[in-house]
């Protein structure tokens, strides 16, 4: 199990805090192994302090970057990291959505696509253990705001075959799943036109050497469509317990199916 912590939670919820639910989750099920995962660490320092607090694993999201920039900084934490025992996870081409300022071009109009050749080439001289890779995907509930989903498996599978056996990373892999959308919005939600990556496609990106696969919104969207439905059917409920323990049960339901769509379900 992969429990990935970006910038944003541990400012939330307090690095100390997060750390010791996730220890405590490891001691109610030793039987299952677990990774602690910084996501999409935009520098060093944080990176440093993700491996000095403990996490098996960091991302140094350096993509926004020139090229040579991007591997002088991917570098830098790899050495740091690895003197440690920690992995890391990069990223090579631009994803964007909701993390970054889409502008008006919208989610597809303002990524950059995964070189197959510079992909080479940066895993080489950075000595990263992963790669995330832009063949489509963006952040978000909003992916593909103009047309039809697509994502680019020629690209991902030139990329797996310069690559052969490297982990590869798909981010922004959530389906925005419509019912859910549907459920949101029918309970007091504002989600017009709310699109994502059909589950086809991400089952097919496992195929080309994807290994690793980043799902959020649709967790979120499970969350937030249960308790709103709770707020509306029960408003004279005060308790948390009574809408956050269904809301809780919905993501458990979620995982699960994601499980499936990945392939994953008795593979341990």
């Amino acid at each position: 199990m992969i429990l990935q912590i970006s910038k944003g939670a541990r400012e939330y919820a307090n690095p100390r805090y997060l750390t010791k639910l996730i220890e405590a989750a490891i001691e109610e099920y030793p039987e299952i192994p677990v990774a602690m995962h910084l996501d999409h660490g935009p520098d060093f320092e944080l990176c440093k302090q993700a491996v000095d607090d403990g996490y098996t694993s960091v991302m140094i999201d350096a993509s926004h970057d020139p090229f040579e920039e991007n591997i002088r900084r991917t570098k830098e934490v790899v050495d740091y990291a690895h003197s440690k025992g920690v992995l890391v996870e990069a990223e090579l081409g631009q994803l964007i959505g909701e993390q970054f300022d889409a502008g008006e071009g919208g989610a597809m109009g303002a990524g950059i696509y995964t070189n197959p050749d510079q992909a080479v080439e940066f895993v080489e001289r950075t000595g990263c253990d992963s790669l995330a890779v832009a063949i489509g995907t963006s952040h978000g509930a909003y992916k593909f705001t103009k047309g039809e989903p697509a994502l680019d498996f020629e690209r991902l599978e030139a990329i797996q075959k310069k690559l052969a056996g490297f982990p590869l990373v798909l981010h922004g892999a959530s389906s925005v799943i419509p019912e859910l959308v549907d459920l949101c919005n029918q309970y007091g939600g504002k989600l017009p036109n709310a699109k994502g990556v059909p589950e086809d496609m991400i089952t097919k990106a496992t195929q080309y050497g994807v290994c690793k696969v980043n799902i959020d919104t649709d967790l979120r969207l499970a969350m937030t469509a249960t308790i709103r439905k709770a707020f509306m059917e029960h408003p004279d409920n005060f308790d948390p317990r009574k809408y956050l323990g269904p809301a809780r049960d919905a993501i458990k339901a979620m995982v699960m199916h994601k499980l499936d769509v990945l392939g994953n379900v008795g593979r341990l």
